[in-house]
């Protein structure tokens, strides 16, 4: 009898690459319409509502521009292992331990002068975020446990660790949040540099939307240049292939790692001294988990992280109007379902197999 199989795509190019993230993100639209429609609201209605109040006014752009900032720098974190196909889900958690380590710097040195404090957090939560990541790193290439479920299950630790200090040692009066951080912690405004550049006029965001700009647009270019950078692309092809080229595979998953968590880290601490402008219990939505969908929609290239942060951070931002709540999370989830599902499609095609009397 005839039927059909998957056979591996042979060639995958970037046109289809990119209609395929074009295909999910269509697809997850479609499916969150009829949940509106199930819920009583006008699905039209939503997103267009989504769009006007997340992109299309200064007040929604700044908000997009702030909520698309720790996505951003976590997206551009997970880019590196992603492209060795080892998969850091542990996002969420370095991004707490760098918010946490920025905290801790920032309440213990407030009478350091500005820009050696902003410096010496940044490096901080580098450090925290970077620590871990070199965890599940270190464990995958010492004893070959599982990166994914290590740095899963480090996301609840960060989280445990966290709470003992904004509940117990850090808080203020009792309430799960610490005292608030010194002027001198906070990242600058784009409107405070006004006076200079009159373009910024009017936009309250915070200075760390241009670092995550400016952070995307150098690993760009390193990965395009860098000899590392090969090195990770064809560990991700064949890492046995690698192995006999001489190119040392476990230092380089651990080097991926450990740098994936600092961004993530670095993510915490923008998130803190931007704009919570303390450590409080549950000031992260998700976005460690939110930027392994962004990802995977921008097909691991780093000018399309750039642009799908910025459309999460407009989703973020136009959906807390929106009634009932929930809407942001159910429209990520349903992107990330057809997005993994897509990946069938981009890596395989359907043929028909004709009846051996036919052969």
């Amino acid at each position: 009898m005839s039927g059909l199989r998957l056979v591996p795509r042979l060639v995958i190019t970037p046109r289809r690459q990119v209609l395929q993230s074009i295909v999910a993100l269509g697809l997850a639209l479609l499916v969150g319409a009829i949940c509106l429609l199930l819920a009583g609201l006008s699905p039209l209605d939503v997103y267009l509502h989504i769009a006007e109040a997340g992109l299309f006014s200064i007040d929604g752009l700044a908000d997009t521009a702030v909520c698309a900032t720790p996505i951003l720098l976590c997206a551009l974190g997970l880019l590196l292992p992603f492209r060795m196909r080892l998969w850091n889900i542990g996002g969420e958690g370095q991004l707490l331990l760098g918010a946490w380590a920025a905290t801790g710097v920032a309440l213990f040195l407030p009478s350091w002068p500005r820009s050696l404090l902003l410096l010496t957090m940044s490096l901080a939560a580098m450090a925290a975020g970077g620590l871990w990541g070199l965890i599940p790193g270190v464990l995958r290439v010492r004893l070959r446990t599982s990166e994914v479920l290590v740095s899963l299950m480090l996301n609840y630790v960060a989280l445990a660790w966290l709470r003992f200090f904004v509940f117990g040692r850090w808080s203020e009066n009792g309430f799960p949040l610490t005292p608030q951080l010194v002027k001198s912690a906070w990242l600058p405004r784009l409107l405070d540099w006004a006076e200079r550049f009159p373009i910024l006029a009017g936009l309250p965001s915070h200075a760390g939307f241009l670092w995550a700009l400016l952070l995307a647009i150098c690993l760009g270019v390193w990965l395009r240049r860098s000899p590392v950078a090969f090195d990770l692309r064809v560990i991700g092809d064949s890492s046995r292939a690698a192995q006999t080229a001489g190119i040392p595979v476990g230092a380089r998953m651990i080097l991926a790692m450990t740098v994936s968590g600092a961004f993530c880290g670095l993510a915490g601490m923008i998130e803190v001294a931007g704009v919570v402008h303390r450590l409080q219990d549950r000031f992260s939505p998700g976005y460690g988990y939110s930027a392994i969908i962004v990802v995977w929609l921008a097909r691991l290239s780093p000018s399309g992280v750039v642009l799908v942060s910025i459309l999460f951070g407009a989703l973020l931002v136009g959906s807390k109007d929106v009634k009932p709540s929930g809407v942001a999370q159910l429209l990520q989830g349903l992107i990330l379902l057809t997005v993994m599902a897509s990946e069938i499609g981009l890596r395989y095609r359907l043929v028909r197999t004709l009846p051996k009397d036919k052969i």
